[in-house]
């Protein structure tokens, strides 16, 4: 494991808080914090959260969540609190709440699961429901070491039939966890079926639900999800934080036709649809090029 200095690691956290560099740049910086871990790299994160990017700030309360290191739950609190903040950061504090899954956690979801933005009580209730989870015996018999490197808002389903999971992924009526949870088996288990699915959930249910399927979709990284992704992300009237996951998962999908699409959505009058859309092209570009790892700020910090 390779071992980074106090000014180094500061060195990528002025990146970050850097307004005039491109986005790419200062995305590429936060992931590389996220990489390397611990009370510093934390600290570096926290001072972007003023930053005037929503896209930003909401990948910021991302990064803490997967790094499910409890010293980032006094930050993510006191986001989550902030009205000020726009539901798309708040909505993503919560669920970094879930990740890091602390106890201390607890009453501050209890209290956002009424908020009157929906994003935001969807997703506390969800936080809520994976802490409870995780304390029950099915915990113990389910793996949630994910082959995507991810923190997940919900466990996989037991089943991995594909029929059995469509069903319960798109029944309104059913619980939001508990259609999260054969969305992330859906997932898993890949494939053209699992894929059509999935693409049937970006047209129900909540904004909320409709930006976490088009997440998983990007993950998957398959082609055949991109008439989906391209549907969603063409509709302008849908919700900017669908339209923004549809991007970013065409990013990770990255085909010459993702690429075609992602270009015509650059100057989209929704600004983190527009910021989306040039992060996904640079993580297009990271794709089809040798690098090792799409986080390297270290050589241009």
């Amino acid at each position: 494991m390779v071992n980074f200095s106090e000014n180094q690691i500061r060195s990528i956290g002025k990146v970050l808080g850097d307004g005039s560099r491109p986005l790419k740049e200062r995305f590429r910086a936060l992931f590389t914090l996220r990489n390397i871990g611990g009370p510093v790299s934390i600290a570096c994160i926290k001072d972007s959260f003023r930053d005037g990017s929503v896209l930003l700030k909401h990948e910021l309360a991302y990064c803490l969540g997967q790094m499910q290191d409890p010293r980032a739950v006094a930050i993510l609190v006191q986001v989550l609190e902030d009205t000020s903040q726009e539901p798309m950061v708040r909505h993503e504090a919560a669920e970094a709440l879930g990740a890091i899954a602390s106890p201390e956690s607890v009453a501050v979801l209890e209290k956002f699961k009424s908020d009157p933005v929906v994003e935001v009580a969807e997703t506390c209730e969800l936080a809520l429901e994976r802490i409870k989870w995780l304390r029950s015996p099915e915990s113990g018999e389910v793996s949630l070491k994910s082959a995507y490197n991810s923190v997940d808002p919900a466990p996989p389903a037991s089943t991995t039939n594909v029929a059995e999971l469509k069903g319960v992924l798109l029944d309104e009526g059913a619980p939001l966890f508990e259609r999260y949870r054969a969305m992330f088996s859906l997932r898993n288990v890949g494939g053209k079926r699992a894929i059509e699915a999935l693409g049937a959930g970006l047209k129900c249910g909540s904004a909320l639900f409709r930006h976490e399927v088009a997440f998983v979709l990007g993950q998957l990284q398959d082609k055949e999800g991109v008439p989906f992704l391209r549907d969603s992300l063409e509709d302008c009237g849908e919700n900017e934080m669908v339209r923004h996951e549809c991007a970013e998962a065409l990013g990770a999908i990255a085909t010459d036709d993702c690429i075609s699409i992602l270009n015509k959505f650059l100057e989209d009058e929704k600004r983190v649809v527009k910021e989306s859309c040039e992060i996904a092209l640079d993580m297009c570009e990271y794709e089809n090029s040798p690098e090792f790892q799409y986080a390297n700020t270290l050589q241009v910090a």
